[in-house]
């Protein structure tokens, strides 16, 4: 069974940066794509960032040249380093794996990240 486990979230200063993990039992080589979503309080989801098994990257507006998606293979792992956080990034953090392209059907508990202004 796919499992996502997120972790890393936690509460910083704006402008300071975060790194959150997301680890995937039986290898993220499966899926099209892992992805980072997020979503605030009052907000819908959205996709932050995504990474294909190409390694090919995609960021929302709001967050490049903020964050930077990555990953391990051989710790079956997902990345997103997050510099220069704003108030605004405030929000859970999802991490989702998509066995079929673009159709996202694993997703982790989710990680709180606060920034404080």
């Amino acid at each position: 069974q796919v499992q996502l486990v997120e972790s890393g979230g936690g509460l910083v200063q704006a402008g300071g940066s975060l790194r959150l993990s997301c680890a995937a039992s039986g290898g993220i080589f499966r899926f099209n794509a892992i992805a980072w979503h997020r979503q605030a309080p009052g907000k819908q989801r959205e996709l932050v960032a995504a990474i294909t098994s190409d390694g090919s990257t995609n960021y929302a507006d709001s967050v490049k040249g903020r964050f930077t998606i990555s990953r391990v293979n051989a710790k079956n792992t997902v990345y997103l380093q997050m510099n220069s956080l704003k108030p605004e990034d405030t929000a859970v953090y999802y991490c989702a794996a998509d066995p079929v392209p673009w159709r996202y059907r694993y997703w982790g508990q989710g990680t709180q990240v606060t920034v404080s202004s």
